[in-house]
Order: structure tokens, then sequence, then C-alpha cells
């Protein structure tokens, strides 16, 4: 893309300053606002995403539209949710040219998505959710979309990197934790590329990653009480430096019935009790969750 086809977009340093001159605007932080100068970089992430014409985007946090009009351009539609309701006349404007953009000023997980899906999308449009996530929420927004039963084919965002480092570790890795299984169960997750902080204004203090998130037709592995294996792993992950044995007793309770039950799980599990969560595999947590059922019981009941 040479300097005169650049111009044109909010993307460039010139535009976006230019914006923010002419709107007196000012950054939250508390938002999270940090808006895109380098359009080569948007232009990645839409061919990441594979949107095209056939595509239709739900975006999280437009800002001043730099990746929504270039969703625009490519796509069939866009749906974009923004909290900042000062951003309204720029939006309005500033994307005038676009007849495909919805922007609904509603905070995303506060939304009814069902609802969204049903009132601007066809059943057989293919849909992308594609965002610059604020730092601060990247996680609840990504469980939020992943965990609801939506018809979503992929996902591409920018976060920070080393949020999306954790959502693509492996096990025995500083970085694999209870967020790296949540998504790997749900989805297949990669690092399309990396962002340095300097094609941000203002520029943040840390580095970003484009994440990307392609559902899966089933979950990674079959349990019998998918709530109770969520729990499992999140408790068994409590404390990182403790063993998988003090983690689990230390939530299960340490009477004779709850060790007998946690010894014979593990060893059916074929599980060392002295490993560290960090070092077991999805498939091992399922096998697990799966052998523990009468404790998965009690967390019902209780």
């Amino acid at each position: 893309m040479n300097d005169s086809e650049q111009k044109k977009y909010i993307a460039t340093p010139s535009r976006t300053n230019e914006i923010i001159k002419r709107y007196k605007l000012t950054m939250k932080k508390s938002l999270g606002q940090n808006f895109i100068i380098d359009p080569n970089i948007l232009t990645k992430m839409i061919e990441a995403g594979e949107i095209d014409k056939d595509t239709c985007v739900i975006e999280v946090g437009p800002g001043i539209g730099a990746l929504t009009e270039r969703l625009a351009e490519a796509a069939k539609k866009v749906v974009t949710f923004e909290v900042d309701t000062r951003l309204k006349p720029i939006l309005k404007r500033e994307l005038a040219d676009h007849s495909n953009i919805e922007v609904i000023f509603q905070d995303i997980l506060q939304a009814n998505l069902q609802e969204i899906f049903e009132t601007h999308f066809e059943p057989e449009d293919r849909i992308v959710v594609a965002a610059n996530l604020p730092y601060y929420i990247t996680t609840p927004i990504i469980m939020r979309f992943v965990e609801e039963q939506l018809p979503i084919d992929t996902f591409v965002m920018m976060m920070q990197k080393e949020v999306a480092q954790r959502m693509t570790a492996q096990p025995s890795t500083k970085a694999y934790g209870s967020l790296t299984i949540a998504i790997d169960y749900y989805t297949h997750a990669e690092i399309a590329f990396h962002v340095p902080k300097t094609v941000f204004i203002p520029q943040p203090n840390v580095d970003s990653a484009i994440l990307k998130l392609q559902r899966r037709v089933e979950p990674k592995v079959d349990v019998v009480n998918e709530k109770f294996f969520f729990q499992l792993i999140r408790f068994s992950f409590q404390q990182r430096r403790k063993t998988l044995w003090n983690n689990l007793t230390s939530h299960f309770g340490k009477n004779e019935d709850v060790k007998e039950e946690l010894t014979r799980g593990l060893q059916a599990a074929g599980i060392d009790p002295g490993r560290r969560a960090e070092t077991l595999s999805i498939e091992e947590f399922a096998t697990l969750a799966d052998e523990l059922t009468e404790l998965s019981q009690r967390e019902t009941r209780s």
C-alpha cells in the first residue's frame, strides 16, 4: 500500500491526529483507548480472518473507526459495539460513506447476543468477531463469546501480547493455565502476528498480538459434566506453585472420604498427585474430571 492510498484511511498518523484535534478528543485510559496508525496491520488482520463479502463482522470497540472502515470495505456487514458515547459524532461523520455499518452504543458484556444475531444476521451468514480489545477486559469478552452457543466461525483480535501467549501456551510453560485450557476446549488458537506498541496513539506500555481463534465443531475433549470440568481446572490452578493434591484437598477437604476418592480418581486417570496443574494436558483434566464423579455430585449439591 503506497502513501497516497494510506492517506484516505483513519489508521494513519495524520488522519488520526486530525480527528483528535477536530473533535477535541481526549483518550480515556480507563477504556484502554489506543488508536492504531498503521493501515497495513489492519490489512493483515482482515486477511487473517479471511473476511470477504460473504462475511459479516461483529466488532468490539471501534474507537474512532480505524478498523471499522476497513472491515466495511471488506465485509458484507459490520455490527460494532462501543461504550464511549463521546464517539457518536465521530463515528457518524467519519464512517458516513459506508452504508453497511451499524454502531450500537452498548457494553458488549451487557448485550443480548442471541437477539443481536437474530436481528442483524441471516442463518447462512459466515460470522467473524474482529476487535482491538482494551487490555483490561480482553478475557471476559472472549470468554463471553466462546461460552455462548453462537454461530461464530472465527475470531481475529488484537490484544496484549502476554494475554495472547497465555491463550496459546503449551503445558509445562509459565503462560499455561486455566485460561489456556478454556480457549483450547472451544477453539483452535494461534497467534497470527505481533504488533509493536509504536503503531498506536497514544503509545501503550506493552506490545500487542493478533490472536486468531477458530471455533471447533465439537469441544476438544468429551466430558460427562462440563461445569465440573472447568471447576476442577480452576481449583487445580488455585495456587500454581502447589501440587495438584494440595490444591484439590484445599478445595474439596481433607477428610478420609474425600482423600480416598481423590486418590482413586487420580490413580484411575494415571496422574501422579505430586504433579502441578500446569503439567496436565486438557485430555488429562478431562479424564480426571470424569473419574471424580462422586466429588462432582457433591459440588452440584453444595
